[in-house]
């Protein structure tokens, strides 16, 4: 679950200014004293851009004044959403004509401790990561004329593979960041569950079916992890390396970090906390996620990511001085795959992504970049962009997926266009995001068949299984129960249980099976002996409606 692309899923009023006439009629552009100049119709005022595509619904009055009435009104927002939603803590940054202009904190960053977030609380951000770490591919990019977008990865990782060698010769940096190469939303997160690192993961990533390539939205959190790591061995470098010296430091963004042990080594950083009823939230896990650092190990706080978001504001500007090439940064922001819009209607706007980051469009039809993030663990992000008004908010909080920091994101922009909420953001967004903190498996809420036959004798199971992407599963027997083990080591174990026949039950664990998981173990016994075993919960990714992939199938060694 780690991480979300595409969570707004055009929920928005419909406000449409349409410029396909003008288009039609060849107009391409429009003078600088058009485009500062209203249309003078009846109707709702059209704010001219400096071509027809640019054109937006104007605000509903002046711009700074719709900003500071907006900023006014967000505390009593976030209070409100945090009290309705039991999400301890959050940290709120806006930026406006390239100054912060918000910085707050808010709630607790620890329910056990109590402690105050303020604004230099740390908090993993999840996949807020992955707009930073295209960030850092542009500004890699502006610094080497030999590196683009367009550059195949195995130029860089000559030893990776996936499982077509069409798509391993041919799939480019840009394929990677954009989702598109056909890696299934999930592929390589469970292992990354069951504690296997990055390089272990990249090498088995080989085995994993492929949806088809280039035609295909699969958001992928190891995809974008190869192609940041391209990128990283193109400059003879590690991620971390190349995320600090081509972002981090350079923008001042001094609290912000790629590894787990410096956010933990931070004083002053948000635990996790996941959600275990309505309105309950528990410090109960730790999440590193180094293993998919471009794509979601981030740590950082509001402040500094607003750094990031005046940067990208100022079409790549710091300090009135070019950062990164903005056209390598419109780049970025440009439509690559297709990620939203109902096929069953011509009135839904389609949505679209970048290279990390979507792109859409606001009710007044001004270009939206954004990105959330989420951890079921206990982290849940968001960080929205509108370039035409030159103004960003993000929004960082230590609870699992609730819809909060998209809430509060939706409020604000709605104040600062339409001086009023369009819809009830804080109703809306924690219901699209409840089922987050749902339990996984095959036989979640099942008890044991009433005519259930016994398990075979402990003994029968006893042994050592192998599978080519996972490894060896061993299971062991202890006064007559059974544990599995998995990942380096086996350190990632669990008890087995029986439930019918050969059919046993475990409790998955991890970011992507959150408390209350269960899942079925098939044993399969040809002439009375045990011959391999099928993990359910593994031989599938945990998205509703994937089909079974055969990675999760064990084959008994001896």
């Amino acid at each position: 679950m780690n991480g979300m692309g595409s969570t707004s899923k055009g929920i928005a009023r419909i406000i449409a200014v349409s410029t396909v006439a003008v288009l039609t009629l060849g107009i391409t552009a429009c003078t600088e004293d058009a485009a500062a100049e209203p249309s003078s119709s009846s109707g709702p005022a059209v704010a001219l851009g400096a071509d027809p595509s640019q054109d937006a619904v104007d605000l509903y009055t002046d711009r700074d004044t719709a900003v500071d009435a907006a900023v006014k009104a967000l505390p009593e927002f976030i209070e409100k959403a945090l009290k309705q939603t039991g999400v301890p803590g959050a940290a709120v940054a806006v930026v406006s004509n390239g100054e912060v202009v918000f910085d707050e904190g808010y709630g607790v960053r620890d329910v056990t401790t109590g402690e105050p977030v303020d604004t230099d609380t740390v908090f993993q951000i999840a996949s807020l990561s992955k707009p930073l770490s295209s960030s850092i591919v542009a500004k890699a990019i502006t610094d080497d004329a030999e590196l683009s977008w367009e550059d195949p990865v195995i130029e860089y990782l000559p030893d990776f593979a996936l499982n077509d060698p069409y798509v391993t010769e041919h799939a480019k940096i840009a394929d990677f960041f954009s989702h598109r190469t056909g890696l299934p939303t999930g592929g390589g997160d469970e292992l990354e569950d069951i504690g296997f690192d990055a390089d272990y993961i990249m090498a088995h990533m080989n085995q994993i079916p492929l949806a088809s390539f280039r035609d295909t939205y699969q958001y992928s959190n190891f995809g974008l992890t190869v192609g940041g790591e391209a990128v990283a061995a193109s400059r003879g470098q590690t991620w971390d390396q190349t995320a600090h010296a081509l972002l981090f430091e350079p923008l001042g963004m001094t609290s912000t970090t790629t590894t787990h042990d410096e956010y933990l080594a931070a004083d002053d950083r948000a635990a996790m906390h996941a959600r275990t009823g309505e309105g309950v939230y528990e410090q109960l896990f730790d999440r590193d996620a180094d293993a998919e650092a471009p794509a979601g190990g981030v740590a950082s706080t509001a402040g500094d990511i607003a750094k990031w978001m005046n940067m990208v504001l100022a079409n790549g500007e710091v300090d009135g001085e070019e950062y990164i090439d903005p056209l390598v940064l419109a780049k970025t922001y440009s439509a690559h795959s297709i990620t939203g819009g109902d096929a069953k209607n011509l009135i839904s706007r389609t949505a679209h992504y970048g290279f990390g980051a979507n792109i859409g469009a606001t009710g007044t039809g001004r270009v939206n970049i954004s990105h959330s993030g989420a951890f079921g663990w206990g982290t849940a992000t968001n960080a929205t962009m509108i370039p035409d008004l030159n103004l960003g908010i993000v929004v960082l909080t230590n609870g699992a997926p609730s819809g909060v920091p998209e809430a509060i994101a939706s409020e604000f922009v709605d104040l600062v266009q339409f001086g009023e909420e369009t819809r009830p953001w804080l109703d809306l967004w924690p219901d699209i995001f409840a089922h987050f903190s749902d339990p996984a498996g095959d036989l979640v809420g099942e008890e044991p068949p009433a005519d259930a036959a016994p398990a075979g004798p402990a003994g029968d199971y006893v042994g050592t299984y192998t599978s080519p992407y996972f490894g060896n599963f061993v299971v062991t027997e202890q006064n007559g129960a059974l544990t599995g083990a998995l990942g380096p080591e086996g350190g990632y174990t669990f008890e087995i249980d029986p439930w019918d026949a050969d059919t046993l039950s475990f409790v998955p664990t991890g970011e992507n099976a959150l408390p209350g998981s269960l899942s079925s173990a098939v044993f399969v016994r040809e002439e009375d002996q045990i011959t391999g075993v099928t993990l359910t919960f593994f031989n599938k990714f945990p998205e509703e409606g994937q089909e079974p992939n055969g990675l999760g199938v064990f084959t008994r060694v001896g």
